[in-house]
């Protein structure tokens, strides 16, 4: 098992505040030493308030954006435009207020007939850019109350997938029920940098699940998170780590 970091921050904002720190420095670095930074993004609030930061002057003048390359860790199955849309989220509130290439962001697709086949048009985009299994440079996940990280959701047959690099996925139990479309552990586990972003005192019993349990992950998901050869970060707040 991949030995984590677990770094804790008072609230919320502080978390964002980090996860904006996190990803200028990777970014910085990865650009330094091969040209480019692979950067998967996530959706939920946090990750939200994060990409707004990195919008701010103080963050994006710093930024050399046309080296950035901008993924999706998973998606619903509805279109970019949906309010639900992790695409749009990250338009909103980051990407239509910074100078980064359209060209160097790629958006999961959501217009064929089912999240299947989107997951395969996105798994043939994804091979026409990476050789072999993507190594991405940072990927950002989020913790559902259900112990479900991107869209792989307890007992469902995308924990088990060790071949295909995305998959659709039907719903878990939290809302909203839509079909979605997401990453696999082999890819996501592939990452140079994996980091949770945790916040708020619903989180807190599955935190204390997953780090000090260890269940099995066809209850808790997240679990699967071990990268290979890269490093595990969980950024909590105060709330979410209240019962470590």
């Amino acid at each position: 098992m991949t030995e984590p970091t677990i770094t804790i921050v008072p609230d919320a904002d502080q978390v964002a505040l980090r996860t904006a720190e996190l990803i200028t420095q990777t970014a910085i670095q990865a650009i330094q030493e091969r040209g480019r930074f692979t950067l998967v993004l996530s959706g939920g609030s946090t990750p939200e308030k994060a990409y707004a930061i990195l919008a701010e002057p103080r963050f994006a003048d710093r930024i050399d954006w046309p080296r950035w390359e901008l993924f999706f860790g998973d998606e619903r199955f509805v279109p970019h435009d949906d309010p639900r849309s992790n695409a749009a989220m990250a338009d909103r509130t980051l990407l239509s207020h910074v100078p980064i290439p359209p060209r160097n962001v790629h958006p999961i697709p959501t217009h064929l007939g089912t999240a299947q086949e989107c997951a395969e048009a996105w798994q043939a985009q994804l091979r026409t850019q990476f050789p072999s299994l993507p190594q991405f440079d940072l990927v950002l996940l989020g913790l559902g109350d259900d112990g479900h990280t991107a869209s792989l959701f307890p007992g469902k047959p995308a924990l088990w997938e060790q071949s295909a690099w995305a998959v659709g996925s039907t719903p878990g139990v939290l809302p909203p029920p839509v079909d979605r479309v997401t990453l696999t552990f082999p890819v996501l586990n592939a990452a140079r940098h994996a980091v949770f972003l945790v916040t708020g005192e619903k989180k807190a019993d599955v935190v204390h699940k997953l780090l000090r349990q260890n269940p099995p992950i066809s209850e808790a998901p997240a679990i699967g998170v071990q990268p290979a050869t890269g490093t595990l970060t969980w950024l909590l707040d105060t709330a979410a780590a209240a019962k470590l």
